[in-house]
């Protein structure tokens, strides 16, 4: 094993060396690993990915509707504001990480690395929870796009009726389309993200725009504070926590940035502020987008009972033509929500393959010296994204089981290597951006908001409790913790002793792909 690579620490919070201070291939070298990525990725790319799977229009559209029902406009807007702080800090204290173990292993990399005992052990749950929950993610979101896709085709034609079946062939379609995306260059997949930023932000102000411009009366400013109860429990207090889930939704997979380090330039640096950047930007523009939703409600409850409470707020709002034209926004964003989230899904199976972690892995972690990407790794995140859509081909609820553990599942992984560093106190090594002095309470409120989030994402969150309205989060985290478990004692823990060095900074070097 190499040893710990000791970068200068910067003075203040935050604070980045100058351009060109830090040499990203040493850095890799000294951490074990030969460099095989090409290195395209600049700050803004690396913002971008991060950026681009949060998603606030992606997210805030589907979500919507569960926040209607579940607190009304209360939590939808105070809830955002006060969960996009916590996530923050979640944010803040990953990077930091982040800025110490630039790697495409990302987080079970450091949980390996900063554990104390059983280095092995933590780092093979944290990459599995990390692993499992990225899959989710991609399934998720390009049935959320299937699903949007045919709100618009049943606006354009009346008589199209969209079922299950369809769903999940447009799903797949989707995933495969994303898979070759991922096939070629770096710099495709750069490109597309660029793009993706500015169609989040240009679509949301458009979308903002017309929501205030275009209807004649609007909601007063106290309806901010409406609170709706919808969701079958009695208890408002019980209600309103759920309606948190929302935001929480929302930020998800801004881990991205972190996986794309060993393709980003001046990792140490870049990949930090990308997350906290995307999280706060998107913290930001979610909000307005929320109050523009919030306000352009007409009849509550008429549009907290239909299937897409967004759309129908637009076509309410804006007339049946604009809506259809806002709702092709919605949708491209969804789709580069889901290439975004494939791509560091990607990065994720590149690295845990590379220590050996999953079955296949020297075919995993190979790179195609044509194109310098992880081709094999982008389709068996194809592929298993492919199996979790399989079975809302018979049930919903079984779709939604298994990739609600999407949520619990990524920030889990995020809890571990901050709670580990934590355990180290001043014996974690920094890297170049660091919290100083506010680094143990900023983790300790990152720890705290994770362990609360997932309990409620845990919770019924419908009432009465059915089989069609049963939360199965901690049904499907049991069972790949289960798997997990098993996999481990009865041979993983023999030959998986966590992240592996190839050798020296010297020899690594000499290993490296031109």
């Amino acid at each position: 094993m190499s040893e710990r690579i000791q970068l200068p620490r910067a003075r203040n919070r935050g604070a980045a060396a100058a351009p060109g201070a830090f040499d990203d291939d040493a850095t890799l070298h000294a951490m074990g690993y030969p460099r095989k990525l090409t290195r395209r990725f600049k700050a803004f790319d690396n913002f971008a990915i991060s950026f681009t799977i949060i998603n606030i229009i992606s997210g805030i559209f589907s979500s919507f509707g569960f926040g209607m029902n579940a607190g009304g406009p209360r939590i939808l807007v105070f809830g955002w504001i006060g969960v996009s702080v916590m996530v923050l800090f979640v944010g803040a204290a990953m990077g930091e990480v982040a800025s110490a173990y630039p790697t495409s292993g990302a987080l079970y990399f450091s949980a390996g690395k900063l554990a104390r005992r059983h280095k092995g052990a933590w780092s093979w749950y944290t990459g599995w929870l990390n692993f499992v929950g990225q899959v989710g993610g991609t399934a998720a979101t390009g049935y959320a796009a299937a699903t949007f896709i045919q709100a618009f085709i049943a606006l354009q034609w009346s008589d199209y009726r969209p079922t299950a079946h369809q769903t999940v062939l447009i799903t797949a379609l989707i995933i495969v389309l994303q898979g070759l995306a991922n096939t070629f260059t770096v710099q495709l997949v750069a490109v597309l993200n660029r793009i993706s930023v500015w169609w989040l932000l240009i679509g949301m102000v458009v979308i903002v725009t017309a929501l205030i411009a275009v209807p004649g009366d609007h909601r007063p400013a106290s309806f901010v504070t409406h609170f709706a109860n919808n969701t079958g429990f009695t208890s408002g207090l019980y209600g309103g926590l759920l309606g948190l889930l929302v935001t929480s939704w929302t930020f998800t997979g801004f881990d991205g940035s972190f996986h794309m380090s060993e393709e980003t330039v001046q990792a140490t640096v870049n990949a930090p502020r990308g997350i906290v950047r995307a999280i706060g930007y998107s913290a930001i523009t979610g909000l307005i987008l929320m109050l523009a939703l919030v306000y352009s409600i007409r009849d509550y409850a008429h549009v907290a009972s239909t299937d897409a409470p967004p759309v129908q707020i637009l076509i309410d709002a804006l007339g049946l033509g604009t809506a259809k034209a806002l709702l092709l926004i919605v949708i491209g964003a969804m789709l580069f929500c889901g290439l975004a989230n494939l791509t560091s899904n990607t990065r994720q199976i590149f690295a845990f393959s590379r220590d050996g972690a999953m079955p296949g892995s020297r075919w995993w972690h190979s790179v195609s010296p044509r194109t310098r990407t992880p081709v094999k790794a982008v389709w068996l995140a194809v592929a298993c994204s492919l199996a979790l859509i399989l079975p809302g081909w018979w049930s919903h609820t079984a779709f939604t089981a298994i990739v609600s553990v999407n949520v619990v599942g990524l920030f889990l992984a995020y809890a571990v290597p901050i709670l580990l560093r934590l355990r180290l106190g001043d014996e974690f090594q920094r890297g170049p951006w660091h919290l100083g002095r506010w680094s143990r309470p900023v983790g300790v409120v990152a720890v705290t908001w994770i362990a609360l989030s997932s309990i409620l994402f845990m919770l019924p969150q419908a009432s009465p409790i059915t089989a069609d309205s049963f939360n199965y989060a901690p049904i499907a985290l049991g069972v790949v913790l289960l798997v997990a478990t098993v996999w481990w004692f009865a041979t993983a823990r023999r030959r998986f002793q966590g992240p592996v060095s190839y050798g020296r900074p010297d020899e690594v070097a000499a290993m490296d792909l031109i």
